[in-house]
Parts: structure tokens; C-alpha cells; sequence
């Protein structure tokens, strides 16, 4: 991703703010201008996500990226939100902890940063929801 459109996406990055289509009903993350059900025929509202939704798929990775923070293994899921979209995202928890059909919540926290003295970069997460 480039830096300006990195820039311009973070707001619905950091506030999981995707698009509804009036016409048809269906969501998307991260937003679109036109639906592809509808074409230009649908009408677009922005539509802030309630952030739980459930594990569809995961993979525990072992060996991080240099900007990886943590230093431990971490779970990497595609999550469904409950309005429909899916999203490839880290899952906060112990690997053994992980499953298919977890239901989970979103949370802010620190994606990775450019060096001891580089940018910070925040974004959503998820962690298991034990309600």
C-alpha cells in the first residue's frame, strides 16, 4: 500500500468504518464508492461496523517480519463480521487458544513500528469474546 493511500484509509482502518448498499443490503469493508451487486444503480452509506464476528479460518505464525512486535508466535485469522465482510486480521490470544467458530471482538492496539525510533502503526485487532 502506498503511503498517501495509507494515509486516507486510516480513518476506517481505526475505526472499522466500512459501506452498506441501500439498495441491496449488503456490506463491505474496507468501503467501496460502488456496490457490485447493484453497479451505480446502489446506494452507498458509510456504516461503522460493531466489531465481533467469528473465526473463519487461521494459520499461527512462527517466524515474524523485522517490524513485528512481541516476539512470540500469534495467530492470523480471516474473521466474518457479523454484518457479512471478512477480514484478515491478527487474533490476540495463545495459539492453543485459537479455533474455527471462536467468536470475537475488536480492540485498538500497536500493529508494528519502523525501527526503535521509527513510526508507530495502530490498527483493529481481535481477541476472543468470553461473554
Amino acid at each position: 500500500m502506498g503511503v498517501p493511500r495509507f494515509w486516507r484509509e486510516i480513518p476506517a482502518r481505526y475505526n472499522l468504518i466500512g459501506s452498506k448498499c441501500e439498495t441491496c443490503g449488503n456490506y463491505y469493508f474496507p468501503p467501496r464508492h460502488f456496490c457490485p451487486e447493484c453497479r451505480r444503480q446502489g446506494k452507498m452509506t458509510e456504516y461503522q461496523f460493531k466489531g465481533t464476528g467469528e473465526v473463519v479460518t487461521y494459520s499461527t505464525i512462527y517466524t515474524p517480519g523485522d517490524s513485528w512486535i512481541g516476539g512470540k508466535p500469534y495467530v492470523l485469522a480471516i474473521v466474518r463480521l457479523d454484518e457479512g465482510p471478512c477480514m484478515t486480521t491478527q487474533v490476540i490470544c495463545e495459539p492453543a487458544e485459537a479455533a474455527i467458530g471462536m467468536r470475537v471482538r475488536r480492540v485498538f492496539r500497536k500493529i508494528s513500528e519502523d525501527g526503535d525510533k521509527g513510526m508507530i502503526h495502530y490498527g483493529t485487532k481481535f481477541v476472543p469474546d468470553r461473554a
